[in-house]
């Protein structure tokens, strides 16, 4: 056990927070969160020794203060802080900041974390210890017109990458020059945004490559080996979804020489602790892979190394209880010999998005949960029942790991482990996942990194299943029957039953909506042959539809199956109607299409706009999203300004579109209510 403290303070949140507080638990180390207001109920808070408020919900005065996350740690009495990933775990001024206040920060150094984390200056410097690279521009600072010159030398595609910061923030790829300088300003903004320095870089693009990384471990006495590597080749928009270990593209011969290289990275800046080198490798010719950056931290997908090394024939290690061992000044135990890989084991990372908005962060409460653990099959979480999911920091809420003898095994177990996610009342992406790991070429191994952009519109099942709105009608008619009086009577004429004297059942009609779907009448005609018949429980309704049946778990509003969900609501179609008779905006109003911050707005009112252009950026969990004009026309109305909040769907600007030549400006009531 490291015995150099006896407190930790973990400077993170959510998932990661709490898979560091089961370590420390299990090393008899005391625990302490810090939270901000919007985390105060969160599961990292409850389960930790102890916990500290460090602030309001925006991260730069919570989670981003350095001032403040160090005096959480002098009121606990801890010795030593765990950085997590993301917020500051790779901000060299934190760890400096940590070592000044006597605190012993679980990472590298200041001076290792400041090297790598200028992906220009350390591909210098792994260039020189002989590790190869993407080629690139050169330099620091460059200013806009010294980049598209840099990308025109290279010649499109080129990719535009943040110095400063990781995990695909910032990043653009771009393969027309004629838009150069916008990529360029959209990269600068996010990567100011994430990081607070928008320097960038430009790097050629490799089509179809695929992403491996390799996981290092360094003590501080100048021992360091590596763990294997993991396949990190499915991701969308540059963020990784799925990850395994070991890769099926690497042979032994490949997999020894890419190992070696990260090692001579890691030696090459004088690294310490748990780090990760990403290397990006052409598909046809694994030989041939060059060095991306080093990421110096605990990384999202360790479970499938920790789950898949074996040290000197013990399978198995945990990375936080390494980086905790080597900080407190312990010697690796292992060479390079010790090391195996056993088995396969495979991540999916579940997020608050919705694949079928193309996957626009989503948020609530989360009001029903089961996560699978056991058997294989391992999930670290940050959620727990009650939660509230919003859209203050990144949309990462779970994920689930499988282990298996080999790859087909952990797929299945996997595909298996996403089925019986259940995580109602908030939208996220598990059954896209489930799905996606069904792909043929995920199942033969045939990645790349544009593999998910490709194959995503396939994969998004965007159309509600009739079973989903016959379950939710049932769940209603079930409302609708009478109370059981004393002794047992119901009154059957209070029934909704359809009954007519002298007549067939009149159907009963039940008017649905889901989110972003048209209205739905289901009508249901209860007693009749051939009726849906359902079996309603207070967490799942069974119900059979021509003669098949369908089982979902459920919660107020919300229905859920095979890690998809549904919010399935009331419609009231006279109120519709209404509302439209009303003039509504329709097609001319521009509402968020998910809850965030307004940070850009580019137009005034009685702006003329151009059909398309962009006038509005709205961001939620670290993600922009630019809001256009559906038309030409006029701004008649603005309703935010940047720093605005905003909840899904709420209007921000009216566009009113201009009238086309030789046409009446008014609108009939029939196109009035068509457009509501």
């Amino acid at each position: 056990m490291p015995t150099n403290f006896d407190t930790v303070l973990i400077a993170n949140r959510g998932e990661i927070a709490v898979r560091v507080i089961r370590t420390l638990r299990a090393l008899g180390i005391r625990s302490v969160a810090v939270f901000s207001d919007a985390d105060a109920d969160a599961r990292h808070v409850r389960e930790a020794d102890t916990a500290v408020r460090i602030g309001p919900a925006p991260a730069t005065e919570s989670y981003l203060s350095v001032e403040r996350l160090l005096a959480a740690a002098a009121r606990t009495g801890a010795q030593a802080v765990h950085p997590g990933y993301g917020f500051l775990a790779e901000n060299a001024a934190f760890a400096r900041a940590c070592a000044d206040a006597g605190l012993v920060f679980i990472g590298p150094s200041a001076e290792a974390i400041e090297l790598m984390g200028d992906k220009i200056r350390a591909k210098e410097t792994v260039h020189t210890a002989g590790v190869p690279v993407v080629p690139g521009s050169s330099g620091s600072g460059l200013d806009d017109a010294q980049l598209a010159a840099a990308a025109r030398e290279i010649g499109v595609p080129v990719l535009l990458k943040p110095s400063a910061g990781g995990g695909g923030k910032g990043m653009r790829l771009v393969r027309d020059e004629a838009l150069l300088a916008d990529e360029i300003a959209a990269a600068r903004r996010e990567a100011r945004s994430s990081f607070g320095d928008d320097t960038l870089l430009v790097e050629r693009w490799i089509d179809r490559p695929r992403h491996i990384e390799i996981q290092v471990l360094a003590d501080g006495h100048g021992n360091v080996i590596h763990l294997g590597e993991r396949e990190c080749s499915l991701q969308r928009r540059h963020q990784k979804v799925i990850e395994e270990a070991p890769s099926v593209l690497l042979d032994e011969a490949t997999r020894a020489a890419m190992g070696e290289a990260a090692v001579q990275a890691a030696r090459s800046c004088g690294y310490r602790g748990a780090g990760t080198v990403e290397f990006i490798v052409p598909g046809k010719d694994p030989a041939s892979y060059y060095f991306m950056e080093m990421n110096t931290r605990l990384q999202v997908e360790h479970p499938v190394t920790e789950l898949t090394a074996t040290l000197a024939g013990v399978r198995g290690i945990d990375l936080v209880e390494w980086q905790l061992r080597v900080a407190a000044g312990e010697r690796l135990p292992y060479v390079q010999e010790d090391i195996t890989l056993t088995g396969h084991a495979i991540e999916a990372r579940i997020c608050a998005e919705d694949p079928t908005r193309d996957f626009l962060p989503t948020g609530g409460t989360v009001l029903a949960l089961h996560e699978v653990q056991g058997d294989g099959v391992r999930t670290d979480s940050g959620l727990s029942q009650g939660v509230e999911v919003g859209s203050r920091y990144d949309p990462m809420l779970s994920k689930v790991i499988a282990h298996g003898p080999d790859r087909a095994s952990a797929l299945r177990a996997l595909r298996a482990a996403l089925a019986g996610t259940v995580t109602l009342g908030v939208t996220t992406n598990a059954g896209f996942l489930r799905r996606l790991l069904a792909h043929p070429d995920v199942v033969s191994g045939e990645l790349d990194t544009g593999l998910v952009e490709r194959e995503a519109a396939g994969l998004v099942d965007g159309e509600v299943p009739d079973e989903v709105y016959a379950a939710a009608a049932a769940v209603r008619q079930a409302a609708l029957e009478p109370p059981v009086a004393d002794g047992g009577w119901r009154d059957p004429f209070a029934a909704p039953s359809g009954f007519r004297l002298g007549g067939e059942r009149a159907p009963v009609r039940h008017w649905l909506r889901v989110p972003g779907h048209d209205p739905v009448a289901y009508d249901i005609r209860p007693g009749e042959p051939g009726a849906v018949a359902a079996q309603i429980e207070p967490d799942r309704v069974r119900i059979t539809v021509d003669g098949v049946l369908h089982t979902f778990h459920r919660s107020g509003d919300w229905l859920g199956r095979d890690g998809d969900s549904w919010q399935v609501t009331d419609h009231d179609p006279v109120a519709a109607a209404l509302r439209g008779a009303a003039g509504a905006h329709g097609a001319d109003t521009l509402a968020a299409p998910m809850p965030g911050t307004v940070t850009v707005v580019k137009v005034a009112v009685g702006d003329e706009v151009a059909a398309g252009q962009g006038l509005l950026v709205v961001e939620a969990m670290k993600m922009e999203h630019v809001i256009s004009a559906p038309h030409a026309g006029t701004v008649t109305e603005l309703d935010v300004t940047a720093g605005t909040t905003v909840a899904m769907d709420q209007i921000l600007a009216v566009i009113a579109p201009h009238e086309p030549a030789g046409e009446s400006a008014t609108v009939s009531e029939g196109e009035q209510e068509s457009a509501s």
